[in-house]
């Protein structure tokens, strides 16, 4: 069986193991993930946090176009896509964590991230989880970071702008379903000020 019809069988695992906790039943497409990922500087950060790792679709992408000397913190909760993640991809850059993204601060060491990729499913969060994990986002981000946000619905909209300055919002329509980007930045673009 290919690695790609493997990750497959993993995650929907995993979906059916806990589906609030998983919120899709497939992986995020290589094609979504690179919609994502051009909203970032990813190759200009010092600093990547990847939240719902998964299987590593996001994590190989970020790995290649992160630069030689940044680091990339991904949290997963589930402990068997966390182990497979450490065995998948063997680069120095890379720490592998399994908690709960309202966790995320006890992670970095005091840094800020530059770029901080999500793809967890808060629509299916239990409220006061979703509202924690997205409360850490602007506390963790540097002063010109960006929060990536990918969803399957737009209901995460008025809690983004509510938590941002600047929220842009791209249609990945190459992903089953069709996945919402979210571009969040603390502050507005000066042209928008």
């Amino acid at each position: 069986m290919n690695q790609h019809v493997a990750d497959r069988l993993r995650f929907l695992r995993a979906f059916v193991a806990n589906p609030r906790q998983v919120g899709a039943v497939l992986p995020t497409s290589r094609f979504a993930v690179r919609d994502m990922l051009d909203l970032g500087d990813v190759p200009g950060a010092g600093l990547v946090v990847e939240l719902g790792a998964g299987t590593g679709s996001q994590t190989a992408e970020v790995l290649a176009r992160m630069k030689p000397d940044a680091r990339l913190v991904a949290l997963e909760i589930d402990r068997n896509l966390a182990k497979l993640l450490q065995e998948r991809f063997d680069d120095p850059r890379l720490q592998v964590v399994c908690d709960s993204a309202e966790n995320l601060h006890d992670h970095l060491g005091g840094q800020k991230v530059d770029v901080l990729v999500c793809a967890l499913p808060f629509t299916s969060l239990e409220p006061g989880l979703r509202r924690r994990i997205l409360e850490e986002l602007p506390r963790v981000l540097a002063p010109r970071g960006v929060a990536l946000v990918i969803q399957y619905s737009p209901l995460i909209q008025p809690e983004l702008r509510r938590l941002f300055g600047s929220v842009q919002r791209r249609i990945s329509i190459w992903n089953v379903p069709p996945a919402f980007l979210f571009a969040c930045a603390l502050e507005a673009p000066a042209e928008d000020r």
